[in-house]
């Protein structure tokens, strides 16, 4: 059967990607943001998904005022990157897992997550930046990805329960799938920053430790976070962290950490990333 093996938590800061197309991620300024990445090159390697469920929020691209959903998963063949202003990002297409997307959609609309099922859209940043980082200048993706995008721009968005129940929802559709699958959920957005108002530029280095400390273990407890408390606390974008918690309930209650990396400033946010094999799965030597 299919297999959950391990999440991977990351911010998807756009100016990333930038760097990244004009081939200026090593030097001395931006080196020590991709430095924290080496590792997880060099692990995804071995690791060598079938298939990634990347869960992020999009940014007024393939959805917009007229038609908001809160999650919504991608069951098509393939996705383009999307033209946010200044041009689609010269990276490969993005091939979907339609077979396992379907299947997941049904099992997570049975155990009562009203699903919008999306065969067509472009993919934006906080899809294509998270696979940049995590996989470098490829010409092809190496792995299939079923996007998942959660609406956490325009209130009421959901709560952090809901973002971890629906990541065991996904553990438990995926592991009722059939085919020998190495999927793995990675969690992304985040972390502190604010980029509008009064504000704007906000980082809070210390919540944004603690939400990574507690995400391990003590994940109930981050999951009884509000919105009120995460745009006080990590201003109006750093709410996108309840995305992680989809990514932390789609894991074993035990996993291991074996890789974390934390930089501020990057742009005007803290960049967060994080790594989690689940106790059962193969071990790697190295990380942080």
């Amino acid at each position: 059967m299919a297999n959950i093996t391990s999440g991977l938590g990351t911010s998807h800061i756009p100016l990333l990607g930038h760097i990244i197309d004009k081939g200026e991620s090593h030097t001395e300024k931006w080196a020590p943001i991709f430095d924290g990445f080496q590792f997880t090159k060099q692990w995804i390697k071995k690791q060598k998904p079938d298939v990634v469920i990347l869960v992020y929020n999009d940014h007024a691209t393939a959805f917009d005022m007229k038609i908001i959903p809160t999650f919504a998963i991608g069951c098509g063949e393939e996705y383009h990157p999307a033209d946010e202003g200044y041009g689609a990002r010269p990276v490969p297409t993005v091939k979907g897992a339609p077979k396992l997307a379907w299947h997941i959609t049904e099992s997570l609309i049975k155990q009562g997550f009203d699903m919008t099922i999306v065969n067509e859209m472009d993919v934006d940043h906080g899809l294509t930046v998270p696979l940049s980082m995590v996989f470098g200048e490829v010409e092809e993706w190496p792995c299939q990805v079923i996007p998942l995008a959660v609406n956490t721009v325009v209130y009421p968005a959901p709560t952090g329960e809901r973002c971890l129940a629906l990541g065991k929802a996904i553990r438990a559709a995926v592991e009722q799938f059939p085919e020998d699958l190495n999927v793995q959920v990675w969690g992304t957005g985040g972390m502190s920053h604010q980029l509008l108002g009064e504000r704007a530029g906000l980082i809070n280095r210390e919540w944004d430790l603690a939400f990574m400390d507690d995400l391990q273990s003590d994940y109930d407890k981050l999951a009884a976070i509000s919105q009120v408390e995460y745009i006080r606390e990590s201003g109006t974008e750093g709410s996108e962290m309840v995305m992680w918690l989809i990514m932390r309930g789609a894991l074993n209650h035990e996993v291991r950490e074996i890789h974390r990396h934390y930089h501020v400033p990057v742009s005007n946010t803290a960049l967060g990333h994080l790594i989690y094999e689940n106790t059962d799965s193969a071990a790697c030597e190295g990380g942080e």
